[in-house]
């Protein structure tokens, strides 16, 4: 049997697909899988914003066709960059152990959040990092960055930026731990929607692709994931809005923190619920509706508007 799986070609998509490729492979000897890679609209459009061009979906779409066309069996996603809504004939399969979910800050001069300079340059991809630290220092001017992380770390030691923040998990699977200058917890900035997480999509039909993926799904991450993206899609949000959502399991209950924030920081809404982990959608759902009743349906409608008058 041969598994091909859809794949981005940088270094981080590949080593998470090389992963899932190793487990497999030891999970079950008779079957080959091969790495395919793909080239999505997200790293082919470089120079401008993620929020200038689609936002989420831009890194996804084409391996999806992929998927429904028969080319590959399954996809590895990082769970941050999947739209709120797939095509009906797939799904997540399965969901990884969550590697940490918070962000990260690289500096060369050890600087913490803090500790930054005045005015100080700090390069983010994310209007939702953007919003928040902005809120918290609103003397900073931050860069909006693409490209690899090699390229976002080199701007840090050529001393164009005093800091990046990135996402701790992508940084931990590269390698490059010894690198973070400070982890950045999720109550000071909130993570993106499935940050850390791993997604990987199949059709709804390949049934024999679904059984081998069974065994590495971990249901606590599963959990999670699903209360975040029921709240993304509540919101009807993509990477045009400064939307972040986070949720942690206590016990037998699942607790969630779901954040708005108008583009400069000025304003930040949150918005915390506790739920039952049998229902996590419910607690996403509810703490998204909270957050719309509260002021952030203002905040959506003024991003969206602006968004599309360009």
């Amino acid at each position: 049997m041969i598994l091909r799986i859809g794949t981005r070609g940088s270094r981080l998509a590949l080593v998470q697909s090389e992963w899932v490729k190793t487990r497999i492979e030891a999970g079950y000897p008779h079957i080959r899988v091969e790495l395919v890679r793909i080239k999505t609209a997200g790293d082919k459009i470089l120079d401008s914003p993620l929020s200038k061009i689609g936002g989420k979906g831009l890194f996804v779409k084409e391996i999806e066709e992929a998927l429904l066309d028969g080319r590959v069996d399954l996809a590895v996603h990082s769970m941050k960059d999947v739209p709120a809504e797939l095509p009906d004939k797939l799904f997540l399969a399965a969901f990884p152990e969550r590697e940490d979910p918070g962000d990260a800050l690289i500096s060369a001069e050890e600087y913490t959040l803090d500790r930054l300079p005045p005015k100080a340059r700090v390069g983010t991809s994310s209007l939702r990092r953007t919003a928040q630290l902005l809120h918290m220092r609103p003397d900073l001017e931050t860069v909006s960055l693409r490209g690899n992380v090699d390229t976002r770390l080199r701007k840090v030691e050529s001393g164009e930026l005093h800091a990046v923040v990135l996402a701790a998990a992508g940084l931990r699977r590269l390698g490059l731990a010894d690198r973070i200058t400070q982890i950045i917890p999720p109550e000071v900035i909130l993570p993106a929607v499935g940050q850390g997480a791993l997604g990987l999509e199949a059709r709804r039909d390949d049934h024999e692709t679904i059984r081998v993926l069974d065994f590495l799904n971990h249901e606590p991450t599963e959990i999670t994931v699903r209360a975040e993206r029921a709240f993304l899609k509540e919101l009807e949000g993509g990477c045009q809005v400064p939307i972040a959502g986070f949720a942690r399991l206590e016990g037998e209950r699942i607790w969630f923190k779901g954040m708005v924030a108008e583009l400069d920081g000025s304003r930040v809404f949150k918005e915390q619920r506790i739920g039952a982990t049998d229902r996590p959608e419910a607690v996403g759902i509810a703490c998204a509706r909270s957050l719309l009743a509260s002021g952030a349906d203002k905040v959506l409608e003024k991003a969206y508007g602006l968004t599309v008058d360009g």
